[in-house]
C-alpha cells in the first residue's frame, strides 16, 4: 500500500503523540507540520525529520503534496479548518471533541464529499479487548439491552506544580469541561462497542462545577464542569447511565457495564495490565454464572496510534473510518442535550 502524504496541524502536546505514532506507521509519510508557535515546528521538523514546516494551517492545506491532514488544536478554531481541509480536498481526521456543537458537526459532514473524515473519539475502541467485546455482544449473548452503565469519578490530589491548560475547562474554547474532554471517549466506546445500534431518544442530566476546596487546581478564568450525570433513554427501552467527573470530593471508582435480559458484561474502557472482560450469564438452576471472555495486558502504545493507522486504511482500502461523522454527531448531539438539559432541569429530547 502506498504511505498516505499526511499533514499535521497543531504540533503540541496531542499533535506530538499523533506525529510519534505517524513517524512509526510504514501506511503514512509526514511530509508536513504547522504550528503558530515556530519552536514547536522546528522541533518537530528536526525531530521526525519532515520535509516541509508551515507556521500557519491553510498555508499546509495549499500544499498539493499533503493528501490527508490531522487536526489538533482547541475545538473553538479546528472546525473553520476541518472546513477548509474538506474544500481543499484533503482527507481530515479530526481531535476530540468533534466540534463546539452538533450544528458543526452537521457543517462538515455537509463538506465531506468524497473524503474520508473521522474523530479521535474511537481511540480506545482499538484496544484488543475492544474488539474481542464488540465481537461478543454481536453474538447476541447478553438478550436484549436493558442498562448500559458507564461511571468514571477521579478524586482530586494536591494542588498542581503546574497549572493545568485553561481550554480544557473553558466552555468558549472547548464547548464545555469534562464531559467534552472525556466523555465523548466513553459514549464513543460504549456505543461502538454495541455496533452503534442504540438509538438514544431522551436526556436527563445534571453538571457540577470544581467544588470549593479545589478551585486552586485549576485556571482561575475556567468555567465549565467537572463533572456530570446523565439518564439517556434510548428507542426499545434501553437506559444509558452516565456519570463522569475529575476534581470530586469521592473516592475512585470507574466501572462500564452492559446489562442484558440474558446476562451482562464488566468492562474496562482504560488501558490496564490483567485487564479482564466477565460474561455473568443469567441461569435458572444457578442463578449468575461468570466467565472471563477476555483478558491480557494493555498499555496506551496500544492505542495511541490508532486513529491516524485507521485513516490511512480507510483512504486506501475505501471504506469507512472506526468513527465516522454521523457517529460522531451521535455523540455531540447527546453532549449538546447534557448541558440543555443541566441549564434547564428538564429531559431535553434529541434532535433528529
Amino acid at each position: 500500500m502506498e504511505p498516505v502524504r499526511l499533514g499535521i496541524i497543531g504540533c503540541g502536546v496531542i499533535g506530538s503523540v499523533h506525529l510519534r505514532y505517524a513517524a512509526q506507521n510504514p501506511a503514512v509519510q509526514v511530509v508536513a507540520v504547522a504550528d503558530l508557535i515556530p519552536e514547536r515546528v522546528s522541533a518537530a521538523q528536526e525531530q521526525y525529520q519532515v520535509p516541509k514546516a508551515y507556521g500557519e494551517g491553510r498555508e499546509l492545506l495549499a500544499d498539493p503534496d499533503v493528501e490527508a491532514v490531522v487536526l489538533a488544536m482547541p475545538a473553538n478554531v479546528r472546525t473553520a479548518l476541518a472546513l477548509d481541509a474538506l474544500h481543499a480536498g484533503k482527507h481530515t481526521l479530526i481531535e476530540k471533541p468533534i466540534a463546539m456543537n452538533a450544528a458543526e458537526v452537521r457543517a462538515i459532514i455537509a463538506a465531506r464529499g468524497d473524503r474520508v473524515a473521522a474523530c479521535c473519539s474511537s481511540r480506545y475502541r482499538f484496544l484488543p479487548s475492544a474488539k474481542a467485546t464488540a465481537d461478543f455482544i454481536a453474538t447476541g449473548a447478553l438478550g436484549e439491552i436493558r442498562v448500559v452503565r458507564a461511571r468514571a469519578i477521579r478524586s482530586a490530589k494536591e494542588p498542581p506544580a503546574k497549572m493545568p491548560p485553561t481550554w480544557r475547562l473553558r466552555r468558549v474554547e472547548n464547548g464545555g469541561g469534562i464531559l467534552m474532554n472525556w466523555g465523548c471517549y466513553d459514549l464513543d466506546y460504549l456505543l461502538g462497542i454495541m455496533g452503534w445500534k442504540l438509538q438514544p431518544l431522551q436526556v436527563f442530566a445534571q453538571t457540577w462545577r470544581v467544588p470549593p476546596a479545589y478551585e486552586s487546581h485549576i485556571a482561575p478564568d475556567s468555567d465549565a464542569e467537572t463533572h456530570f450525570a446523565a439518564l439517556i433513554r434510548c428507542a426499545g427501552g434501553s437506559v444509558i447511565s452516565f456519570e463522569r467527573g475529575e476534581y470530586v470530593a469521592a473516592a475512585p471508582d470507574e466501572a462500564w457495564q452492559i446489562i442484558g435480559s440474558a446476562g451482562s458484561l464488566r468492562l474496562n474502557m482504560m488501558a490496564e495490565h490483567g485487564k479482564r472482560i466477565v460474561f455473568d450469564r443469567a441461569s435458572t438452576s444457578r442463578g449468575v454464572v461468570s466467565e472471563v471472555i477476555w483478558e491480557g495486558d494493555e498499555d496506551n502504545e496500544m492505542f495511541h496510534g490508532g486513529p491516524v493507522r485507521d485513516l490511512a486504511e480507510a483512504i486506501r482500502e475505501g471504506r469507512p473510518p472506526m468513527t465516522t461523522l454521523e457517529n460522531a454527531l451521535m455523540i455531540q448531539q447527546i453532549s449538546d442535550a447534557i448541558y440543555e438539559s443541566a441549564a434547564k432541569g428538564v429531559s431535553v429530547a434529541l434532535s433528529a
